[in-house]
């Protein structure tokens, strides 16, 4: 695979956009744009129903934090969140992790109406895990390992979590909500995240190194990718996990679906050996165990 010179190249390009952006947007995936369009069609469908319809499925503890939450149930860094969701997860057994694992322990809740909402999300994260995982050999090349360098006990059975996602829009085109943040500025927790987002609305900001608020508009048939907590630590920090919001000023609602990708739910993350020497020979990160830091991040709403 490393042998192959347009491998190389997308490689240099992956290596690059990390390092100078930490987000990035993938075309030629492989997943038909008909399917992107038709998982968010139907996330629009769900949010429009009544709300005792969508509480039908509402998310607490004890449902291992999957399910919807109403507008302003999320908060980030204090501050109630512009935003409706359905939380998913992949599902942990009892005991699978222990003590661990318990608080995300459960089965995704899955609304009736629409009908084959189930089947067509599940198809959906199919596909986005496997994709995931190809990027991710990208990675492990472009930090000078092994196109399964990445695998094993780092992401050998890779955790997962998805988001959909439903941004109100101003009354009006021009009525401010006392908060208009969709969503507050925070990075996300695995490894990469591959974001749809409903084309013709541009409302994700990502910051830069310089510290400004960059728009990553919809591009049609393109997911934006941005970077998680998890691969700034393998990294050694050469790579930074992004800091992004979304504010949502237009007149028309937003649904955004967020696929995060992670590591094993158990695995020990520290900075791989390569990159410590790639970033001047100090480990300049500590290790973290990702289902103590994702349990921390849903049990405190980030």
């Amino acid at each position: 695979m490393d042998e192959d010179l347009g491998v190389c190249e997308v490689v240099k390009q992956l290596d690059q956009a990390c390092r100078e952006a930490g987000f990035f947007y993938v075309k030629g995936h492989g997943i038909p744009d008909s399917l992107m369009h038709e998982v968010r069609s139907i996330t629009h469908k769900f949010f429009e129903l009544p709300l005792e319809e969508k509480l039908k499925i509402k998310l607490s503890a004890d449902t291992g934090y999957r399910g919807y939450q109403e507008v302003g149930a999320n908060i980030t860094k204090g501050v109630p969140d512009r935003h409706e969701a359905i939380d998913c997860y992949k599902e942990l057994r009892e005991g699978n992790y222990g003590e661990l694992g318990k608080p995300m322990e459960g089965s995704n809740l899955w609304p009736t109406y629409p009908v084959k909402f189930k089947t067509l999300m599940e198809e959906y994260i199919n596909l986005c895990t496997d994709l995931s995982r190809k990027i991710m050999q990208g990675i492990a090349l472009a930090l000078g390992g092994s196109p399964n360098e990445l695998q094993g006990k780092i992401a050998g059975q890779p955790f997962w979590v998805m988001r959909l996602i439903g941004y109100p829009e101003i009354a009006n085109g021009h009525e401010k909500a006392e908060n208009d943040t969709g969503c507050g500025a925070h990075t996300d927790y695995g490894l990469l995240t591959l974001v749809n987002q409903d084309e013709g609305i541009t409302a994700l900001q990502v910051r830069n190194h310089s510290g400004e608020w960059i728009c990553a508009p919809p591009i049609p048939g393109t997911f934006v990718c941005n970077i998680g907590d998890m691969l700034k630590i393998l990294s050694n920090g050469l790579y930074e996990s992004t800091l992004h919001r979304v504010i949502n000023n237009s007149s028309k609602y937003r649904v955004c679906v967020a696929f995060f990708y992670e590591t094993n739910f158990d695995a020990v993350i520290e900075p791989l050996d390569a990159c410590i020497k790639m970033t001047g020979g100090n480990k300049k990160l500590g290790r973290a165990v990702y289902g103590e830091h994702l349990v921390s991040k849903v049990t405190t709403n980030f």
